[in-house]
């Protein structure tokens, strides 16, 4: 399909580099037209009586111009591959020179997949400092983030693997997009599920069991800036990191909660087939 476009575009130029540079060959087109333009009028008008002897006229026009065009191609024909070389050669050259790019905007994905694909290979990745239990109760966060004074956040009760993948998330969080990362809660009790969800469906849906934390394998991470945590997506700034977060968590095999109905931008669970309760 490529080679016939081009061939029919080489055509067109030829055909236009000769009407542009041969003043004869524009009269002889312009004097086809008008001949045949007219012989169809009057073939119209006298069709019944003279429908034979105008399509013999008319194909002795188009025998004359064909071989008027023939002998002026003849006579020119070293102008007019000139004329078509020009046109035709720089863009089949950038064509075949060119090498394939991204366009501006989007990012190539495969350093952060090899990265990736080494840090979970590689060497285990120690857990973070604990933060003081004070960064985690001011009004700011209270205000997100209700009950999170008794969340658990102690990073050795979460599944190894899971463990493994979100430290991996952290890591490129930090090295690759300048943001630091922090565990708001892990692993969650059966008690303290139920209580959340007693708080009502802008809080959770999930019942004690219906929920990763119980079995280690979720966890909600915020951001750190300038010693303070920041949860609201209403930040842009915050925002921006949990569309990071949420692709690179995607990347190591995590479940985003940025992309359910009820939108969980901090969220990231290890789905296990047979984890939850029916």
């Amino acid at each position: 399909m490529f080679l016939f476009s081009m061939l029919m575009f080489f055509v067109a130029v030829c055909a236009g580099a000769w009407l542009l540079l041969f003043p004869s060959g524009r009269a002889l087109l312009a004097q086809s037209v008008a001949g045949v333009a007219g012989r169809l009028e009057h073939g119209v008008r006298r069709r019944a009586a003279h429908g034979v002897l105008q399509a013999g006229t008319l194909g002795r026009g188009a025998r004359d111009g064909v071989a008027n065009g023939a002998r002026l191609l003849r006579r020119r024909w070293p102008l007019l591959l000139a004329a078509a070389v020009l046109v035709t050669v720089p863009p089949l050259l950038a064509l075949v020179l060119s090498s394939p790019t991204m366009l501006g905007g989007y990012e190539d994905h495969r350093v952060t997949n090899e990265q990736v694909a080494q840090l979970l290979k590689g060497e285990r990745l120690a857990a973070p400092a604990a933060l003081p239990p004070p960064v985690f109760t001011t009004a700011e966060v209270t205000l997100v983030r209700p009950m999170l004074d008794s969340a658990n956040r102690n990073w050795q009760l979460l599944d190894a693997d899971f463990s493994r993948r979100l430290l991996v998330v952290f890591r490129i969080m930090k090295e690759q997009h300048g943001y630091d990362m922090a565990i708001l809660e892990g692993y969650r009790s059966p008690e303290r599920q139920n209580a959340l969800a007693a708080a009502g469906p802008a809080v959770t849906n999930a019942r004690a069991f219906q929920s990763y934390h119980q079995f280690g394998l979720a966890a909600d991470c915020a951001f750190l800036r300038d010693g303070k945590l920041v949860i609201s997506e209403k930040d842009p700034w915050a925002m921006r990191g949990y569309q990071l977060y949420g692709e690179v968590a995607q990347s190591v095999g995590l479940t985003w909660g940025g992309r359910w109905k009820m939108m969980d931008f901090g969220h990231t669970e290890l789905r296990v087939a047979g984890t939850l309760a029916k």
